[in-house]
């Protein structure tokens, strides 16, 4: 009896959020370095949103909707939230009558944990706790996430 593989690839779910593994990064019109730079990344940890795949280039969208082509190694698979919109509180436990952590400003980048139901695990600057999903942009309304 021979081994032989099956023939089924193990492919990445799209879309899927990553973030940027690089301080600087450029953005390209299509998928390959004969495409011209749309625009540059400058910020190492910044979560984006994988859309398309081709061949060792990424299609992504950033929380702007501003989208173009990256080299897949500029990519980790860590987690990372956005705070959308307004200041948002971090409570200790997974409700609004939770002692409050900390106030977290629009733009803050967290480390993502864990999310279930409405709630997400995060921490910014030293300060861990839950965050209702709707306020964050990293994660989808019906994932299930554990670090």
């Amino acid at each position: 009896v021979s081994n032989i593989s099956s023939g089924v690839e193990n492919v990445a779910r799209l879309p899927r959020f990553v973030i940027l593994n690089s301080n600087e990064i450029n953005v390209r019109v299509g998928p390959g370095v004969k495409y011209p730079i749309s625009f540059v990344l400058k910020n190492k940890g910044l979560p984006v949103e994988i859309v398309r795949e081709f061949d060792i280039w990424r299609q992504i969208v950033t929380i702007e909707g501003d989208k173009g082509w990256v080299h897949q190694s500029m990519l980790s698979g860590a987690r990372r939230v956005i705070v959308k919109d307004y200041t948002r509180t971090v409570y200790r436990k997974p409700n609004l009558t939770s002692n409050p952590v900390v106030k977290l400003r629009s733009g803050v980048i967290a480390k993502l944990y864990t999310c279930k139901e409405n709630w997400c695990r995060v921490e910014a600057s030293g300060f861990r706790g839950w965050i209702e999903r709707e306020s964050i942009w990293g994660v989808y309304p019906d994932e299930v996430f554990e670090d």
